[in-house]
């Protein structure tokens, strides 16, 4: 996610906020309080980041916080996409039951893409093998009652450059 102050803003955002979301984009640091850590890198006290972090949330300035899990490495490659073709009026609903499996990690809505592309509702499973991936999906489908609804599983093939949210402009050489 790119997340670009308008200039107007960028010319009244004071320099340690402006530090804050610099450090922000380079990902939380791993100690046990991170918003403390931050602060202490950028001239304010733990409160002020986190109003500052909670202000940016409401202005929608930033969209979400997240975390990136770089899960080739741990022996995760097994991950499939599948995509259901879902009533717009059920959507949201099983989007919420879905999202709330265990073995998803990940679920979101996108508009479909007609005539060539049904589908409007997006789950990720993760895991070490296809077989465990394609079992796990069966006994969601049995246990939410999804028989009836027409889906795809899409394993990925390649791992893409996965990163964190972006706030400020990319510097240029």
């Amino acid at each position: 996610m790119n997340v670009h102050l308008p200039l107007h803003a960028i010319r009244h955002e004071p320099l340690v906020e402006r530090r804050l979301r610099t450090l922000i984009e380079q990902g939380l640091p791993l100690v046990p309080r991170p918003w403390q850590a931050l602060a202490a890198r950028c001239g304010m006290s733990e409160a002020e980041v986190m109003a500052c972090v909670s202000r940016w949330q409401a202005e929608g300035l930033v969209k979400r916080l997240g975390l990136v899990v770089r899960h080739r490495p741990l022996g995760i490659t097994a991950n499939a996409m599948v995509v259901w073709d879902v009533p717009d009026t059920e959507v949201t609903d099983l989007g919420r039951r879905l999202a709330d499996e265990p073995v998803v990690t990940l679920c979101y809505r996108r508009p479909r893409r007609l005539p060539d592309w049904p589908y409007n509702l997006f789950c990720m499973i993760h895991g070490i093998r296809r077989e465990r991936v394609l079992g796990a999906l069966d006994e969601m489908v049995e246990r939410q009652a999804l028989q009836a609804i027409p889906h795809r599983v899409l394993f990925s093939i390649k791992a893409y450059r996965q990163r964190g949210g972006r706030y400020t402009a990319e510097e240029r050489p």
